[in-house]
């Protein structure tokens, strides 16, 4: 489902293999990321950064829903997968190191609230879209989801199209509207220049906590939907 790599001051997570590499989310991948986070976190030190890439065609194909047969049950699941999907939000904005994803893949649904939770995001421009399906699925975003788009993403009509549109966003175009920092022309580069940042900003050896609440304090909308308080001032 996943894995966790240390490399010198980087941690890096590989969402792996999963018989068809959807890397869909439901509560076992989300509590293998979660304890990747976790484990990061107790063994983090000064120049730690997170990176996150994955395998194959996605780079996360949203919530996974396949299970599920009757209407209620659907919904049920939606509801499970959001609450969880929160906690693992709330998890990575508080993560006390930068945190890096590149998206080699097609990002969907939830899976684009996955990316856009990192500090930033390389994306290739050869193949992969980001594309918040809701709309077309009938699978209601949770306020969080839609705050995280709209505190990423520079003009309210941008906002309009990615959620009530389902817009499917190229790397280039992601650039233009804030959800993408970088286009790769490939997957390797994508890679290669992720990880090169991550190296360049581990070298600042930032103090991890005060970069966590100085993240937090750039979304304080999100952070009080997502329960996080800020803590700054206790630091001074």
């Amino acid at each position: 489902m996943c894995s966790l790599e240390k490399r010198g001051n980087l941690f890096v997570l590989t969402l792996t293999g999963d018989g068809v590499e959807e890397h869909r989310l439901n509560p076992t991948l989300i509590s293998s990321i979660r304890s990747a986070l976790f484990d990061a976190k107790k063994h983090s030190n000064p120049g730690s950064v997170f990176i996150t890439i994955s395998q194959g065609k996605f780079f996360c194909n949203g919530f996974d829903l396949k299970p599920t047969s009757h209407p209620s049950t659907a919904a049920e699941t939606v509801l499970q997968l959001t609450e969880i999907s929160k906690r693992l939000l709330a998890d990575f904005i508080s993560l006390p190191m930068p945190t890096i994803a590149v998206v080699t893949g097609h990002a969907v649904g939830a899976g684009v609230g996955l990316a856009m939770c990192h500090d930033y995001v390389f994306m290739r421009r050869d193949r992969g879209v980001l594309y918040m399906n809701e709309i077309h699925t009938g699978i209601p975003v949770p306020d969080y989801a839609v705050e995280l788009i709209r505190s990423k993403v520079g003009k309210p009509q941008w906002v309009r199209d990615v959620l009530l549109r389902g817009v499917k966003v190229k790397a280039d175009v992601g650039m233009k509207m804030g959800l993408v920092d970088v286009a790769c022309d490939d997957q390797e580069s994508a890679v290669e220049g992720g990880v090169r940042m991550g190296v360049e900003l581990g070298k600042m050896k930032w103090d991890g906590e005060l970069y966590a609440e100085m993240r937090k304090s750039l979304y304080p909308v999100l952070c009080s939907m997502l329960g996080l308080g800020l803590k700054l001032e206790s630091r001074l």
